[in-house]
């Protein structure tokens, strides 16, 4: 029941502050929305301790933080290249095999390379990624990250 509780809160916290408007109807629809979505949510099983554990909270906020730095980061890589006189952009494709294990893991990890500037997931096939980078040293640093690791913490190696 916790859980239940748990989600409404995050819910509305969520729909109203993207919302931005406090009028009855908008409300209304909120309302709506939130029950809508928690019905499913239920009904789907999301407030199982297997697929919504609370104690993963702290590692997934402490992964976001770490993602946020990456992203900010790899922004300056591609701003200094774009901004260089010489452009020196070399495309490389990378295969890529993620420590991981399951969907969840994969596509998380699949996701944040397409969200980090100068990288792009381009093809997921039998848990080999397939990453296009904007230069070599992307390249580089991304064989080197640690974020098929950081993801199984976060996550909680599901």
């Amino acid at each position: 029941m916790l859980r239940v509780i748990i989600m409404i809160v995050a819910l509305t916290v969520t729909w109203l502050v993207w919302s931005g408007l406090y009028k009855g109807l908008l409300l209304g629809l909120g309302v709506v929305s939130v029950s809508l979505t928690l019905w499913l949510s239920v009904r789907m099983g999301l407030h199982r301790k297997a697929v919504f554990s609370l104690d993963l909270i702290p590692n997934m906020i402490t992964f976001w933080l770490w993602l946020l730095k990456e992203i900010v980061k790899s922004n300056f890589v591609v701003a200094r290249v774009i901004l260089s006189p010489s452009l020196p952009v070399s495309p490389t494709l990378l295969r890529l095999e993620p420590p991981l294990e399951g969907q969840v893991g994969l596509a998380t990890m699949a996701n944040c390379i397409t969200l980090t500037p100068s990288t792009v997931t381009v093809d997921a096939f039998e848990g080999v990624f397939t990453v296009h980078c904007l230069t070599k040293d992307s390249a580089a640093d991304m064989r080197a990250s640690d974020m098929g690791a950081r993801i199984k913490k976060a996550i909680g190696a599901r």
